[in-house]
């Protein structure tokens, strides 16, 4: 018997997409309130770059679920805010591989501090194991369809 039983309205695509949206406007506030001068856009890239400083676009591209022209106006942006500079590839000159720079280092304590209190701030009130239930789903539904 398949799993799409729901009612009309509750469209787990819509439910998540709430939830994210919602997620992403309180950080965005709350960086704001904090002085932290970048998007929740511009973020999502910081943090891969955090994970693993120097790689290429097209990773960055696959990180981020995000198209080459999205992330191409994302590190342009972010390197008029001297928060990344691009350098070319010494294996293949075409490519560019991502650094940060120092003052992108020095944003990541900060910004990650309000992340965490941002999803703390989402989440308060709901018990650990509904959490768990939760990622474990959206992880097999993402599996599945990957």
């Amino acid at each position: 018997m398949p799993n799409n039983q729901f009612k009309r309205g509750e469209l787990y695509s819509f439910i998540t997409g709430v939830a994210s949206t919602a997620i992403a406007r309180r950080l965005q506030k709350n960086f704001k309130t904090n002085g932290v001068e970048i998007t929740i856009e511009q973020w999502s890239v910081l943090y891969h770059l955090w994970k693993q400083d120097g790689v290429n676009q097209q990773e960055l591209c696959n990180a981020t679920f995000r198209d080459k022209p999205s992330i191409t106006r994302l590190v342009d942006n972010l390197e008029k805010l001297k928060l990344v500079r691009r350098v070319s590839s010494k294996e293949d000159r075409r490519r560019n591989l991502i650094f940060l720079t120092e003052t992108a280092k020095k944003l990541q304590d900060q910004s990650m501090d309000l992340a965490n209190q941002t999803l703390n701030e989402a989440l308060e009130g709901v018990p650990s194991a509904d959490i768990e239930l939760c990622k474990s789903v959206l992880q097999k539904v993402y599996d599945n369809l990957k």
